[in-house]
Formats: structure tokens, sequence, C-alpha cells
């Protein structure tokens, strides 16, 4: 997994002070780690949107004016309901050898065969929670669609995980990760019969 520097800022929480640093294309934010207290920070909106909206996560080294760098990942963020802006991130540290659980997003290998006979590819479920030392988190989660036929799904326990030892998946196994929508003609023959 790739590590990216991010330069924040301390911030002093204030009445309305969010409002104002948003305004200006800040971002407020926190840092916490278990045992320790929360930091209020902020962060460039710009630079944040980058690392959020990336098909890949990542080890983010939080860089602070006076040198200081603490190494965490994205935990939470919270968007503006009706701009769909960030308003608000969580960044949670972790030390050498703990165990986290992050979101890693979901991505596909291979050329389904329900896709070849007319289907179409839909993943349902965009990152999954997944458990372990954050050097062993992938940047993105690979997920072989080759033998997946129309109208059939992925579920959570049906994804080998041979290929990522030491990490588990913490969604529910019966969740459906990606899927093959059959045509639209057979949908609709169906439908009639």
């Amino acid at each position: 997994m790739e590590t990216i520097a991010l330069g924040v800022e301390p911030r002093e929480i204030i009445r309305n002070g969010a409002a104002k640093l948003r305004k200006n294309g800040i971002v407020p934010a926190v840092i916490y780690h278990k045992g320790e207290e929360t930091v209020a920070i902020s962060v460039n909106e710009i630079a944040l949107n980058k690392l959020v909206h990336s098909a890949e996560s990542h080890i983010i080294d939080l860089q602070f004016p006076d040198g200081k760098t603490l190494r965490s990942f994205i935990k939470d963020v919270q968007y503006d309901p009706v701009t769909d802006r960030i308003i608000h991130t969580d960044f949670q540290l972790f030390a050498a050898n703990e165990i986290v659980e992050m979101e890693v997003p979901v991505a596909v290998s291979g050329n389904a065969i329900g896709v070849e006979k007319g289907g179409r590819l839909q993943i349902i479920h965009h990152a999954l929670s997944i458990k372990g030392q954050p050097e062993d988190m992938p940047d993105h989660f690979i997920i072989d669609v080759t033998e997946l036929e129309a109208g059939h799904s992925i579920h959570v326990k049906e994804i080998p995980m041979d290929g990522y030892p030491g990490l588990s998946i913490m969604d529910e196994p019966n969740t459906p990760v990606i899927t093959v929508l059959a045509p639209k003609k057979e949908t609709e023959a169906t439908a009639e019969a």
C-alpha cells in the first residue's frame, strides 16, 4: 500500500469555526488512536479530495507545520447531503504491528462469462472492510469474475483469501459484492412467461 503525505494544521474547536473553514476550502478533521486524546486538525479540501476519491486505499503521513508526522489512514468521511462536498474526516493512527480495520476499494479481474453472453457486470459493494496489519493491506482488493454467469453474484463468503494472508473481510458473509445482470431481452422474456 502506498504512503501519501498530507499537510495538516492544528485547529481550535470554536463556535462556527468549522463553517468558516469550509468557506475557505478547508475541511475540519480529527485524529484519534485508542487510549489517546483526540486531536482537532484542518486539511486542504483539494488535497483531501484526491485521497478520498482515489480508486486505491493509502497509508497517510499527516505532516504538521512543526515537522511532526503521524502515520494514519482515513477511518470515516462525512459529506454534505446537498453538495456532496467533504465536511469532516476522521483519521485513525496506528502503531507498528497493530491490527486495524479499514475500507479497501474493490477491483475486478477477468472477463465474466455472463458479460460475454450479453449481461452487465455491476459492482454492488465498492469497498470491503478488511482487518489486518496496515503494511499487509492492498491498494485495492482484486476479485476474479471469470466464472461469473448472468444472474449470479459473488458474495463475501465466496471470495478466496489465498492471495491475502493475514487479512480477513469483516463484512457480512452473505453480502453480494459483484453481480452480472442478465441481458434485458432474457429478463423481458422471463417476465412475459
